[in-house]
């Protein structure tokens, strides 16, 4: 891949709105636990924000600065919460116990909108269409995330699956749905249905689907315990793994490249797998790649740089840029101190956010986050917040 990164931008490209990204992947195989009760913001006023970042605690939720880091709001909000990008420049949609709820981020408060369901899982940005998949019912929701900047609720395509289940789904450019096929007890494949939900092809040969990614020419995959399941141009194709179990679980993806970033573990029996390697799919030619990285990582470890690179934050503190064609890491570029992944994939790590040429990094054992430029290599600014920080995301820039 071309390795160069173009000079940095805080506020972020174009192209971070293109990207379907895997930082809306997870790490166990529920969604959202905990007690709820409704959001409510600080009494202090809230300072200016611009392009915002939000980062959930226990608690809570803050709103930074996404050029400063400065704190500038505290949103109380009890359980467990998820962060995703909404697909706009100014909404991060939340996960809570109740369902979807959709934050104002540069207004710095919860707005109406919610789609409701137990279970809400992943949230998938692909050719300008929004995808939430709630697992407790299985239904799908699709929406504008132009449409959100109204205050009310999008209207928008709806689909419920066959059955519930820990599951995903995307929308393509020509209005056709994938969504993944499953039961609560086995998720088998995928199916792909037109514009009216009419089926037009199934693959139900990917074990334990999991997650999913788009590549350029958008080549979308999803992760099976067996490799990874291929939809381009109307038809599926698998790519087995060089092992019986080699689970592909999460990937990053990227419109500026054909490769896609994916993990890679190979013990069934694991109660928790700290894998060194990671996997690159090419879906071009339909093959897969395995680079050691000498280095452990989790879920949320990955994603792509503003021209493809694959980036993933070790556990020995540093983020690996790898080259995509040839698999060798070009750079360590250091971010944080050495780490281990925790037993349960609810408790906070490190976590890695890219937004346009800066990376986002939290350290929830010094209640720090930085931002890095990913030309330099350099820390451009950091943090300490109130609270140690889980999960990490932001508003779509450049938009």
């Amino acid at each position: 891949m071309n390795t160069s990164i173009r000079g940095r931008a805080l506020t972020g490209t174009a192209l971070a709105l293109a990207v379907s990204t895997l930082l809306t992947a997870c790490g166990g195989e529920g969604s959202s636990s905990g007690t709820r009760a409704a959001g409510t913001a600080s009494a202090t006023p809230a300072a200016a924000v611009k392009d915002p970042l939000v980062a959930t605690f226990d608690g809570g939720l803050y709103i930074l600065d996404g050029e400063s880091l400065k704190l500038t709001r505290t949103i109380e909000l009890s359980g467990f919460n998820r962060v995703n990008p909404a697909g706009d420049k100014d909404h991060v949609v939340v996960s809570t116990d109740t369902g979807f709820r959709v934050l104002d981020a540069t207004g710095q408060a919860l707005t109406d909108i919610e789609y409701k369901g137990a279970k809400p899982g992943h949230v998938v940005r692909h050719a300008g269409k929004t995808v939430l998949f709630t697992d407790g019912t299985g239904a799908v929701n699709v929406f504008d995330p132009a449409d959100l900047s109204g205050g009310k609720k999008p209207e928008g395509r709806t689909y419920t699956s066959a059955e519930a289940h820990h599951g995903v789904a995307i929308e393509l450019a020509n209005g056709e749905l994938l969504s993944t096929l499953g039961t609560e007890e086995r998720r088998t494949g995928a199916l792909v249905l037109d514009e009216k939900n009419k089926e037009i092809t199934r693959n139900e040969k990917c074990p334990g689907v999991h997650g999913e990614a788009a590549a350029r020419n958008e080549a979308i995959a999803v992760g099976c315990e067996d490799g990874v399941l291929i939809y381009q141009d109307g038809k599926f194709t698998k790519v087995d793994a060089p092992d019986d179990y080699g689970r592909i679980g999460n990937q990053a993806g990227s419109d500026a490249s054909p490769i896609l970033l994916g993990d890679y573990k190979t013990d069934k029996e694991a109660e928790l797998e700290r894998p060194t390697r990671i996997s690159l799919i090419d879906t071009e030619k339909k093959k897969l790649r395995l680079v050691d990285l000498g280095t452990s990582y989790s879920f949320r470890s990955l994603a792509r740089g503003p021209e493809g690179e694959a980036l993933v934050l070790g556990t020995d503190g540093a983020i690996h840029v790898i080259d995509q064609n040839s698999g060798e890491v070009e750079r360590k570029i250091p971010a944080v101190g050495t780490w281990q992944e925790p037993l349960d994939w609810q408790q906070a790590r490190p976590t890695l956010f890219v937004r346009g040429d800066t990376a986002y990094v939290s350290d929830p054992s010094g209640k720090a986050l930085h931002a890095i430029d990913l030309e330099t290599g350099k820390k451009i600014t950091s943090v300490t917040l109130p609270q140690s920080t889980n999960e990490l995301s932001g508003v779509v820039t450049g938009s």
